[in-house]
């Protein structure tokens, strides 16, 4: 098992991403954290892990805007699991909106979410990991941080800051033996993937002009992102830091 005894928290882990990141991350032996801030969703993930044998496993209904919030669910996850010495940071949300029709709101929510977010989370846990030997954080960033998509003028902004933040964390807490690494997903079948396209005429047309775009020409899967932030958490990537892993079937430079 390639997390053996590890303890790592897990954010937007009640679907998508998230969620196979939590079930990969326990079936190799660490005791996971789940945050999120659908508590009915997050509940059914917690039954359907707790219906399988596996290390420790903790919930928390926690938004990672509420840095009073996360520095609470720190403390509590610390006293549960016995330590805390990883982080994969998935919580977002989409903006899909024309420039010229935001308002301030969108611009905010967006990146208090996106990028505010993943920052709450690692300033409310490093404390904790301060402690541990070693440690790793994964943000889950998007291939839209690589490339500009039209009409996202807020999300693409957001999930660059990310890849930056990540970027200079790596600096900051090579000190303390603790690697960060962003993923850059293409396309992901997601309910936030999903949703992107509930407004498009022919919503079957639309992902087909976007397939386009990509030499692998199929709808990546959570599990391909949760392998990613698998290796990035092991020691298979033990000299890997700083670093943006595009997973994105080529859509970064097709």
């Amino acid at each position: 098992m390639r997390l053996a005894g590890r303890r790592i928290i897990i954010t937007g882990a009640a679907s998508g991403i998230g969620k196979a990141t939590a079930i990969i991350f326990r079936r190799e032996g660490a005791a996971v954290a789940l945050l999120d801030n659908q508590e009915a969703l997050l509940n059914a993930t917690l039954d359907e892990l707790n219906s399988q044998d596996g290390p420790a496993l903790l919930g928390l209904p926690v938004d990672v805007t509420d840095p009073a919030a996360l520095h609470d669910a720190m403390a509590q996850i610390d006293k549960t699991l016995g330590g805390i010495d990883g982080i994969v940071s998935s919580a977002g949300i989409d903006c899909l909106k024309p420039f010229a029709q935001m308002r301030y709101e969108d611009w905010h929510n967006t990146l208090e979410v996106n990028l505010s977010g993943p920052f709450n989370l690692c300033l409310a846990a490093l404390p904790f990991m301060q402690r541990e030997p070693q440690g790793t954080i994964v943000h889950i960033a998007s291939g839209a941080a690589l490339r500009p998509l039209a009409g996202r003028t807020a999300y693409c902004a957001s999930k660059a800051g990310l890849v930056m933040f990540a970027k200079t964390l790596a600096v900051d807490l090579a000190p303390y033996s603790i690697r960060v690494n962003a993923i850059c997903p293409g396309i992901i079948d997601t309910p936030l993937f999903r949703q992107s396209f509930e407004g498009a005429e022919d919503p079957e047309a639309a992902l087909e002009q976007v397939l386009d775009r990509y030499l692998i020409r199929r709808i990546g899967q959570p599990e391909d992102i949760a392998n990613a932030a698998l290796y990035l958490s092991c020691q298979e990537s033990a000299h890997v830091t700083g670093s943006a892993l595009a997973v994105d079937g080529g859509r970064t430079f097709h």
